[in-house]
């Protein structure tokens, strides 16, 4: 009998992206492997609606952020609105093993998990984190010792002297089965509530 092959540790591609006025904090997982990246930032592959729901929402135009070809999303377009809002962008892991060929939270072991007081204490106007999956979901839970919201729904935690609203997002992934509008109806409520919109 073969000895089973040692999965690889993957540590993080990209940097926290923290605007100074960050009012908002997303974090999700972890990236998709690089072979389903259209862009070199957060929620790159083409598969995922995160960027459609902002687009929807802001702009009334799902294509909003993706380029005229439609092959891959606008980073740059990307980056400026989110710092003319004040969103911040990481994951909940830094560095994971991938037990399948695929980028499902369900088969992502967390091995080194991000530490988000110390992305919170870089952005002191943050007032809310949004988390965006189960896994992400559960990181900040046990590390903000905070109450776990329903999908849609939020909860509050208190973090170094401050009180953060913590909401919990469908994810943006095709895998979770909710039209993209109906996700869009629950994150605009998220929004509308934190004066994004």
């Amino acid at each position: 009998m073969s000895e089973p092959i040692p999965l690889e540790t993957e540590t993080h591609p990209l940097e926290p992206f923290l605007p100074e006025n960050s009012r908002l904090l997303m974090l999700g997982s972890f990236p998709p492997q690089r072979k389903r990246w259209s862009m070199d930032f957060f929620y790159p592959n083409l598969q995922n609606d995160m960027w459609r729901i902002f687009g929807l929402l802001f702009f009334s135009d799902r294509n909003h952020f993706l380029m005229p070809e439609k092959k891959v999303f606008d980073k740059e377009k990307i980056i400026f609105f989110l710092k003319e809002k004040g969103i911040a962008l990481y994951d909940t892991a830094s560095a994971v093993r991938r037990l399948r060929d695929n980028a499902s939270d369900k088969f992502l072991e967390v091995v080194r998990a991000t530490d988000i007081g110390l992305l919170l204490e870089q952005i002191p106007s943050c007032q809310a984190v949004v988390t965006t999956g189960q896994k992400a979901t559960d990181v900040l839970c046990e590390q903000m010792c905070a109450p776990e919201p329903p999908v849609g729904g939020k909860s509050t935690f208190r973090y170094a002297g401050r009180n953060l609203s913590f909401y919990r997002m469908p994810s943006s992934s095709r895998a979770y089965p909710l039209r993209l509008e109906k996700k869009a109806e629950i994150y605009q409520a998220m929004f509308e509530e934190l004066g994004f919109l």
